[in-house]
């Protein structure tokens, strides 16, 4: 999700919208929504405006403080170059903002970087244009399908994708019925979550990412030489298939390990999945084989207990991370034990004499 997918998705709007610059948009409601028409138009320029400065700012707090204007004489035809000019604006800034740059949004967790500000302008601008098209009464709107599946796994992680991705994206932003599934009438986008810690950053492995790595592929990182490893695909395996089955919680995902120093991907950390109902929530870890024994494991478990700890204050939903570690995998218990976690059982796993070892961490009681 780069800026070619913002310039695809803005040219196929315009050219659905220049066939009616001829019709009254302002006095016209766009659809569900209480703008008009002309309204949601400029309100299209205004987000792929808005996302470009925020990457181009480094804004890291709030909102830059500038407004977007049109004069009041400017035509319908006018609002559509604007909505272009401001859309090559945001794909070039996403194009020339380094990969972990990441910039102030408020949902969910303050924060995104160039591929969720792209993901966001593209859906701004296919959910308006939706929006118009409803609103004048023109043929159905049908954006391309490989742009709505690439929103619906970067944007809604949380959405059990259906079997056509454009009615899913408008059911669950509450602008239309699905088959099967209760009407949505409060909704938000999720960008992936990053964590930063000294050395490395972990950073959110949204379904997409997942999929390709679980097939072979990098996932989007650029990787140390040996990576990613066998654990790393398995998991963003199990990651996939929670989408898939609409359980995955982002914020209990996976996250690969990202070295601030060269930006390379050396290992992967991650939840089995959401908290149980005793608000306990098991971990899972791999390192590349050339980023072993430097500490970078325990660092990236302190970061996530850590995390975890400011979201059980928050939220309270989580109390202890759990880990299983094999009897013959000392550096592994090592890790473990040196990021706090303590031993809780001595015979973990199947049989009479347990395979592995068991640690839990709590995090609040």
């Amino acid at each position: 999700m780069g800026g070619e997918q913002v310039r695809e998705a803005v040219e196929h709007s315009l050219g659905v919208l220049r066939e009616a610059v001829g019709r009254d948009w302002e006095g016209v409601r766009a659809g569900r929504l209480e703008w008009s028409c002309r309204e949601t138009a400029e309100h299209i320029a205004s987000c792929l405006l808005g996302y470009a400065g925020q990457l181009a700012g480094r804004a890291t707090t709030s909102y830059l403080p500038f407004e977007f204007t049109m004069d009041e004489a400017t035509g319908n035809a006018d609002v559509l170059d604007v909505i272009r000019t401001t859309g090559e604006l945001l794909a070039s800034t996403v194009r020339t903002t380094p990969r972990e740059v990441r910039a102030f949004h408020p949902a969910p967790f303050r924060a995104a970087d160039r591929e969720g500000f792209a993901a966001m302008g593209v859906t701004e601008v296919l959910l308006h244009t939706h929006d118009i098209v409803e609103g004048l009464g023109l043929p159905a709107y049908m954006p391309p399908a490989d742009l709505c599946t690439s929103l619906l796994t970067r944007l809604f992680p949380h959405v059990r994708p259906g079997d056509d991705p454009w009615p899913t994206l408008l059911w669950a932003t509450g602008r239309a019925d699905l088959p099967g599934r209760a009407r949505v009438t409060e909704w938000r986008w999720s960008n992936t979550l990053h964590i930063p810690a000294e050395r490395i950053v972990l950073q959110g492995i949204h379904p997409a990412a997942a999929a390709d790595l679980a097939e072979g592929g990098t996932g989007g990182f650029d990787w140390i030489e040996g990576g990613p490893v066998e654990g790393t695909r398995v998991g963003a395996g199990m990651v996939f298939k929670a989408y898939e089955a609409g359980v995955h919680r982002p914020e209990w995902g996976m996250f690969a390990l990202v070295r601030k120093e060269d930006g390379l991907a050396i290992g992967a950390l991650g939840y089995h999945g959401a908290p149980d109902e005793d608000g306990r929530t098991e971990v899972g870890y791999d390192l590349v084989e050339g980023a072993r024994g430097r500490g970078y494991m325990t660092e990236a478990l302190r970061t996530l207990a850590d995390w975890g700890r400011e979201r059980a204050a928050e939220r309270g939903d989580v109390r202890s991370l759990f880990a299983v570690v094999d009897k013959d995998n000392a550096p592994s218990q090592g890790v473990v034990s040196r990021a706090g976690f303590e031993k809780v059982s001595d015979d973990w796993g199947d049989g009479e004499d347990g395979a592995q070892f068991a640690y839990e961490l709590r995090l609040r009681d």
